[in-house]
């Protein structure tokens, strides 16, 4: 038998014990009237009355021996000292303790505060009950969860043992928080769009798919937080929408890629191109401020502020700079023989591809933050043309660390141009494209009904990961993990 059945068998005994003692291991509720943070932010008026306050949390460590132990409570909020006497304490209900109580377990403890000779804030007990009994260990103390399949699958160990982790989703919850109160403030309404479609939009990745047997058809999950939704609403005659949630695509893991994540979307009527890229820099520099307690960061070992206003680069100004190739120009032949010279592995054959490709490339080597602007039109099916530069688009992405964490672009509403670039899209898919976009022909309807002039906006979960020098994975509560074979 190995240890852990070892282990768990004896908590199976320690269960007959609890139940001997007319003790429930489970039961509904116990007494509990403040969470631990509350009761050290009032221990000096608890102390002073000498009132009996009764709290509960999970039994971290106990040390101590013979008439007085000294147990750590923790309920995810803070730890409290919790102090056993056998002097004190019923003497059934101390022996049931040393004989039937893990670390682990989560206990309900009723008692009145003082404090130690050492300075500590304490609660000295009364009385005590179960809560929930564990029949499992809790990982070694001092080293947590090391395996990073275990820290992933096991999430909730890893939050027990590592309040940092726990530290993170609060941050991040001050994140989205931040971004909602904003955008209401500024008059955008929240809405909530389809996340099943027969037709992906709003961005260019591979789908995943799925059958509705009642409609008996197959549908995707979403690509986008519904910008072709958010578009029909513009037409509808909100001026202002926003939606934060999930979104689906079935790609690779990385450090900085997730096949499920959570993203943000606006859509702004009459918000001209520059007007949008201030306000978008307004925005994000406000949610970080308040999530993060600050604007200067260390990003891949490099200090950043972000306080300052953001410098724009160029699209094809940056490429030709950092590889010689403009990719409005260059041939294909050209544009793969550089990027098999920078041994830079690209799929696909379009010029699409090729353009991404070389981009990516040069992306990688960019620390910012800046506003990469004047993006080639055939890699922003949905943005409208910049006249001042044909061939480009009125599109703006935040680069930071080497990465896109944002999207945003005056938004294609003339129908005829709409077409046109969904027929490019729809000949890339016939030829095996599977990120193409798939075309959206009641949008171009729509869009003949006439939508007003807007810039959309976007940013998901990458920005915050990085901000938080962490791997997205480690920013998830729960990421999509393989089931154990």
């Amino acid at each position: 038998m190995s240890s852990i059945d070892e282990i768990r068998a004896t908590r199976f005994a320690k269960l007959e014990l609890l139940k001997n003692a007319g003790m429930e291991a489970y039961p509904a509720e116990v007494p509990r009237d403040h969470c631990l943070k509350d009761a050290k932010a009032n221990f000096v008026e608890y102390e002073k009355s000498q009132k009996l306050i009764n709290l509960a949390g999970r039994l971290m460590a106990i040390r101590g021996q013979g008439a007085i132990l000294f147990a750590v409570l923790d309920d995810g909020k803070a730890t409290f000292q919790a102090v056993i006497k056998k002097d004190v304490l019923e003497p059934k209900l101390f022996d049931l303790f040393t004989t039937a109580v893990d670390i682990g377990d989560i206990i309900s403890v009723t008692g009145t505060c003082f404090t130690t000779q050492r300075g500590e804030q304490s609660l000295l007990i009364t009385s005590w009950t179960m809560a929930s009994k564990s029949l499992l260990p809790l990982p070694e103390k001092w080293h947590g969860l090391t395996d990073p399949d275990e820290k992933f699958r096991k999430r909730y160990l890893d939050f027990i043992m590592d309040p940092e982790a726990r530290e993170i989703f609060k941050k991040k919850a001050a994140f989205w928080d931040a971004t909602r109160r904003i955008l209401k403030e500024e008059g955008f309404l929240e809405v909530e769009t389809p996340t099943l479609e027969t037709t992906t939009g709003g961005a260019e990745a591979k789908p995943f798919k799925t059958h509705h047997n009642d409609y008996d058809m197959d549908v995707y999950l979403r690509i986008s937080v519904g910008e072709l939704w958010q578009k029909r609403l513009m037409a509808g005659g909100f001026q202002r929408t926003f939606e934060i949630g999930r979104i689906y695509r079935n790609e690779g893991t990385s450090p900085e890629h997730a096949q499920e994540f959570t993203s943000m979307e606006f859509y702004s009527s009459y918000m001209s191109f520059e007007e949008g890229v201030v306000f978008s820099e307004r925005l994000i520099k406000e949610v970080i401020q308040e999530a993060f307690g600050t604007l200067e960061f260390e990003i891949k070992g490099t200090k950043v502020s972000l306080a300052e206003e953001w410098p724009k680069i160029d699209y094809v100004d940056t490429v030709e700079k950092m590889t010689g190739i403009n990719v409005l120009k260059a041939l294909e032949k050209d544009m793969k023989e550089k990027l098999h010279e920078l041994k830079v592995e690209y799929e696909g054959l379009n010029r699409e591809r090729l353009t991404d490709t070389l981009w990516k490339y040069c992306r990688k080597q960019i620390i910012g933050p800046v506003w990469l602007i004047n993006v080639p039109k055939l890699v922003s099916p949905l943005s409208k043309i910049n006249l001042m530069r044909p061939h480009t688009t009125l599109r703006a992405q935040m680069i930071l660390g080497g990465s896109e964490m944002t999207n945003g672009f005056a938004e294609l509403n003339d129908p005829v141009d709409q077409r046109e670039r969904f027929d490019v899209q729809n000949k890339m898919i016939e030829k095996g494209d599977t990120e193409a976009m798939m075309p959206d022909w009641e949008f171009v309807e729509m869009l003949e009904h006439a939508m007003p002039p807007a810039f959309g906006f976007a940013y998901g979960e990458r920005l915050f990961a990085v901000l938080a020098g962490k791997p997205l994975r480690e920013t998830q509560m729960f990421p999509l993990m393989k089931p154990k074979k």
